[in-house]
């Protein structure tokens, strides 16, 4: 007798060694929207070549972005990059590579745009007269030190000016190759001008290998975060996103971790699912974490009014409703107990020098 149908669900997902995302979307902007069929073998009937990371150049007028949400601690900053090698399935920042018709899947870690000319341009917007100093937010969007840095090093050259003349910086990283650039980040501590913070979701290595599978290991940002704070750097940890009935026992483990290894400060952000994320994140967990991919979505979304996300300034770092009172509890008396948060200053603004009109030039006195 013949075999009942495989079901949809056996359709073989994308799954490459060093990628995170399962599926390759098309972005909410394109045209046309194209869906995998069965073939009856309960897989696509070509296997699809290994993507290779595909570099192009972002041709940007400009290199400062800004901002006036009342939920983000600055209202400067700066992506190198657009897109992301770290394959960090839960990246919020995925649907925007929508914007260059491309994929919120596969493609967001695959097809990098970077901006060539972004310390040229840093330099001629600082030295603009109408500038007013304030602290720069560097790779919030995508990572600053993601793998391609290490060849390109548009990140070290915005580090360069910024340490040349004198400007403040916040930092979020995950990606090992910050070691790097100790150097500046020490020499810009001197004058009280930079923190940085390490995003550790788990210290499972399996975990976080299936989940952001070419950041750093958590164990070695813990690492280099000693490392840091030994150098006289203000360090932190974002415990980034919190994924319900998935990493959420590990809040207060990963605070401790970064605490002994000398961060100062620490803070939570709830999983955010917006736009074409909604369809990315779901698939990945129904590959990797079947038996919970449910319980996630369904503890998400009671948190989320009902929905996978919520755009409300105050509501969408944290949410709403029973769960998130008790996240944020936890996260509190955690932060209270090993004595966090207790001691943040305001980065310097006062130091801050427009850059010479030639680099080259060194100063008469």
């Amino acid at each position: 007798m013949p075999s009942d149908p495989l079901p949809p669900d056996t359709l073989r997902p994308l799954l490459f060694r060093g990628r995170g995302a399962v599926s390759r979307p098309d972005g909410r902007f394109e045209s046309q929207c194209r869906e995998a069929c069965d073939d009856g073998w309960g897989s696509l009937e070509e296997a699809p070549a290994v993507p290779r990371t595909e570099l192009r150049v972002d041709r940007a007028r400009s290199i400062i972005s800004r901002n006036d949400s009342p939920d983000i601690p600055f209202t400067q900053s700066i992506n190198p990059y657009r897109g992301c090698e770290h394959g960090c399935t839960y990246c919020y920042a995925r649907p925007t590579h929508s914007y260059l018709g491309l994929s919120a899947g596969l493609d967001f870690e695959t097809k990098i745009a970077w901006k060539a000319d972004a310390a040229t341009l840093l330099r001629r917007e600082l030295g603009a007269r109408n500038y007013r100093c304030s602290p720069i937010a560097l790779g919030m969007n995508t990572d600053a030190w993601q793998p391609v840095e290490r060849d390109l090093g548009v990140t070290r050259a915005i580090l360069e000016v910024l340490v040349e003349c004198r400007h403040p910086v916040m930092i979020v990283t995950k990606g090992a190759l910050i070691e790097r650039d100790f150097d500046l980040l020490a020499d810009l501590a001197r004058d009280h001008l930079v923190e940085v913070s390490f995003s550790i979701t788990t210290l499972d290595r399996k975990l976080a290998r299936a989940m952001e599978p070419r950041a750093a290991a958590p164990q070695r940002r813990i690492e280099l975060l000693r490392e840091l704070a030994a150098l006289g750097v203000p360090c932190g940890v974002l415990f980034a996103p919190l994924i319900p009935a998935l990493n959420d026992h590990e809040l207060e483990t990963v605070f401790e971790a970064a605490h002994a290894a000398g961060a100062r400060h620490a803070g939570i952000g709830l999983l955010r699912l917006p736009h074409e994320l909604a369809e990315v994140f779901p698939a990945w967990l129904a590959q990797h974490a079947p038996d919970r991919a449910g319980h996630v979505i369904s503890i998400l979304r009671q948190m989320r009014g009902g929905q996978a996300s919520d755009s409300q300034f105050g509501r969408r770092m944290q949410g709403s409703g029973v769960f998130a009172e008790l996240y944020a509890r936890r996260a509190r008396l955690a932060i209270e107990r090993l004595g966090l948060n207790q001691a943040h200053r305001q980065l310097n603004t006062h130091a801050f020098r427009p850059p010479r009109a030639n680099p080259r030039q060194g100063e008469l006195f």
